[in-house]
C-alpha cells in the first residue's frame, strides 16, 4: 500500500520555515508546535498567537430556501441572525446524537457560510444535501479558503495595524468583511476563544 498524500494549507511552507513540528491532522500536514507547548500556551495567554486552522471546512449555502434548509438541519433559531452576526450551533442526527457542531455566518439575505470540523466535511455535506428539499445552492468551498485564528490579549493591538476595521467596536460573535493586510474582502470574525480576546480571519486563496 502506498502512503497517503497529505493536503497542505497555503501556509505550509511558512510552517516549515519557522521550524514547526509537522504532523498529520484530519488529512492535512499541520504544525503541532514550534518551541514547545508550555511556551506557546504562555505566549497566547499573555501576548498573542497565530494559529493556522485552514483545514476547517467551509460550506456556502445560498439562494432561495437557504434559511429553511439551515433552520431544518441545525438546533438554534437561524432566523434571529442578521448580516454580520455569527451563531454557534449543531446538526443533530436521527437518533438524538450530533452530526457535527458548527458556526453559521449570515453574509446577507439568502447567503450563509457554515464552518464545520475538518474531519467531518464530507459527512456534513452528505447530511446537508440529504435534507436539501428547499432548492438551496450548497457548495463546498473549503479548498479555496484559508483561515487564521489570532488569539490572545494583544490580538487587537497586532491586527489593528493591518486594517481600518475598528476591531474594539466589534461585539462578540459578529464579523465584518473588509481589507486586512492589503487583502480585500477578508472576513474578520470576533469569535476567538483560545486566548480571549481573539479573531478568526477568512481569506480566499490566491
Amino acid at each position: 500500500m502506498g502512503t497517503v498524500k497529505l493536503k497542505k494549507t497555503a501556509f505550509n511552507a511558512i510552517h516549515f520555515a519557522l521550524g514547526g513540528k509537522m504532523v498529520e491532522f484530519a488529512g492535512y500536514e499541520m504544525p503541532v508546535q514550534y518551541k514547545g507547548v508550555t511556551h506557546e500556551h504562555e505566549v497566547v495567554r499573555n501576548n498573542v498567537g497565530v494559529f493556522d486552522v485552514s483545514h476547517m471546512g467551509e460550506i456556502s449555502i445560498q439562494g432561495k430556501g437557504s434559511l429553511e434548509l439551515i433552520q431544518k438541519i441545525t438546533t438554534n433559531d437561524v432566523s434571529k441572525l442578521y448580516p454580520g452576526k455569527v451563531q454557534y450551533s449543531c446538526m443533530p442526527n436521527d437518533t438524538g446524537g450530533i452530526v457535527d457542531d458548527l458556526l453559521i455566518y449570515k453574509i446577507s439575505k439568502n447567503d450563509y457560510l457554515l464552518v464545520v470540523n475538518a474531519s467531518n466535511i464530507q459527512k456534513d455535506l452528505k447530511w446537508i444535501m440529504r435534507h436539501n428539499s428547499f432548492g438551496a445552492e450548497v457548495t463546498n468551498i473549503s479548498d479555496s479558503v484559508s483561515l487564521l485564528a489570532v488569539q490572545g490579549p494583544k490580538s487587537i493591538d497586532v491586527l489593528q495595524k493591518l486594517t481600518d476595521i475598528h476591531l474594539k467596536d466589534m461585539e462578540y460573535y459578529t464579523f465584518t468583511i473588509g481589507e486586512l493586510a492589503h487583502i480585500p474582502n477578508a472576513l474578520v470574525s470576533a469569535t476567538g476563544y483560545t486566548g480571549e480576546p481573539g479573531f478568526e480571519i477568512y481569506v480566499k486563496n490566491r
